[in-house]
This record gives structure tokens, sequence and C-alpha cells, in this order.
């Protein structure tokens, strides 16, 4: 590796610490809308309970991110978007 690169990256590292120590400010910061889980399930024609069977959560869990007590993440997050944003594709792919 030439020797700018690697000092270029050697201070990413260092900054991202610093950002993680709390030491220092992030340049910038990337944030996702939430999903609209009540429309998407709404969308889906399903009930609260057949849509936590479908991410294979708990009913409460459903009715919690739908009144915004709680946010979806990870998987039921990425999963809740795809579901926004292509329904269909979502049903035949668990449905299958």
């Amino acid at each position: 590796m030439k020797p700018e690169l690697f000092n270029e990256l050697l201070e990413s590292v260092r900054e991202a610490g610093a950002v993680m120590r709390g030491e220092r400010k992030a340049h910038r910061e990337t944030r996702l809308a939430l999903p609209d889980v009540k429309a998407i399930r709404h969308e889906l024609g399903l009930s609260e309970d057949q849509f936590a069977r479908l991410f294979g959560v708990r009913a409460a869990t459903i009715r919690n991110w739908q009144q915004g007590k709680r946010k979806p993440a990870g998987a039921a997050f990425v999963l809740l978007r795809i579901a926004e944003k292509h329904p269909q594709a979502l049903l035949d792919a668990v449905m299958a």
C-alpha cells in the first residue's frame, strides 16, 4: 500500500475512534426514516397477529412499533423497508 493511502486510512481510523469515545463529533450522520408499520400492515391486508407471525415477533412488538414506543432494528427494519417498497415481493418470499 502506498504510504499516502496508509496514512489517510490510519487518520480515518483514529478519527472514528475519537467519535466512538465521544471526543469528537462525526462529520456526517445518516438517518433512515422509520417505516410506517401500520400503513405497511394495512397495505398487506394483515391483522397485527398475522403481521407478527410474518416477522417472527410478538403482536405486542408490532403494536409498540405502530405506536412509536419501540423502533424496529436489524433484520426487522430491513424487512419493513422491503415491505414498504415492494410488499408483494415480501409476501412472495415468505409465502412460498
